[in-house]
């Protein structure tokens, strides 16, 4: 059993699943925070939380509030994410600010991923992954996403990398780092809006039981660094390719004319794209994000079982 890090600040739900060794699904902050309009963003945090629980296994929402990792959220807290202003995007560069300043912060997926292994969680669930931007080549935009992968011994279950990105790019880069991609029940990568993206997934598995024999292989053999799980969007709720490809590009070109870039540039785009589409995509952003919960806990079951 891994002992979580002194400096964590742990519900008591969160560190008595833990101490017993029960299935714990970590989720980020920053899709709270800066992912999606209030009041959406909380009622978004509080149902997920709600999956996992119904699922039988815990949630622990992951921020750091006021300078102090925290692993677990109360409802106020999750309220306080979705509401302040002056809540960082605090991906693992900025951990160490943040928590020097006593700031509060919201953490991307890399740096969730960085505090959900001090924590001793293995699983995480967010919406989509991020990776390298359009244009790297000339901007060298890549996401630190795809470097704490490459590192940190997480299994992160998202609905593929974010459309809005470079996927063929992400994909040749989660390569250059060993990192098993796991498309679940297609052979296709999905595409977060879409079910398709046009790239063959690397690898497939078909239960979450596959996923956590995976898992658990990988790391037995001393291989550092996660897996990535890419869960389709449901049918149901997708946005076709050959609809959202037209808006993301009318959303790159305002993005452009805006000037923004950096660290903002995925808030602007996801933000834009929700107002483009009238809030489709706000829906089917909510949609694979509950989606991607319900595998994650069944994923986080299997493993709890095969190393308790």
């Amino acid at each position: 059993m891994t002992l979580p890090h002194p400096s964590l600040v742990l519900t008591a739900e969160v560190a008595d699943a833990l101490r017993d060794r029960r299935p714990v699904v970590a989720l980020e902050s920053t899709i709270i925070s800066h992912g999606m309009p209030h009041p959406q963003n909380v009622d978004m945090a509080r149902e997920v939380e709600q999956i996992i629980r119904e699922g039988g296994a815990v949630p622990a929402t992951i921020a750091v509030l006021d300078g102090r990792p925290h692993v677990g959220l109360s409802s106020n807290e999750l309220e306080l994410l979705g509401t302040a202003p002056d809540v960082t995007k605090a991906s693992v560069r900025d951990l160490p600010y943040v928590i020097a300043r006593g700031l509060h912060g919201a953490t991307t997926v890399a740096a969730t991923m960085r505090l959900a292994s001090l924590a001793g969680i293995r699983v995480f669930v967010t919406g989509g992954l991020g990776g390298v931007h359009r244009g790297a080549p000339e901007s060298f935009d890549i996401s630190a996403d795809l470097t704490e992968l490459g590192r940190t011994d997480v299994a992160v279950v998202s609905a593929g990398v974010k459309s809005i990105l470079d996927i063929g790019l992400t994909l040749e880069r989660l390569e250059t780092l060993s990192v098993p991609v796991l498309a679940y029940g297609t052979d296709e990568f999905p595409a977060f809006f879409s079910r398709s993206s046009g790239h063959a997934a690397p690898m497939r598995a078909d239960s979450p039981a596959e996923v956590a024999a995976v898992m658990a292989a990988k790391w037995d053999l001393g291989i550092d660094g996660g897996v990535a799980v890419v869960n389709p969007i449901p049918e149901a709720d997708e946005i076709p390719a050959e609809q959202i490809d037209g808006i993301i590009a009318e959303a790159l070109t305002d993005m452009q004319a805006a000037g923004v870039h950096g660290n903002e540039a995925t808030p602007y785009l996801l933000g834009r794209i929700v107002e483009i589409t009238g809030g489709t995509s706000l829906v089917a952003n909510i949609a694979l994000v509950k989606h991607n919960a319900r595998l994650g806990t069944r994923i986080a079951t299997e493993y709890a079982g095969l190393v308790s």
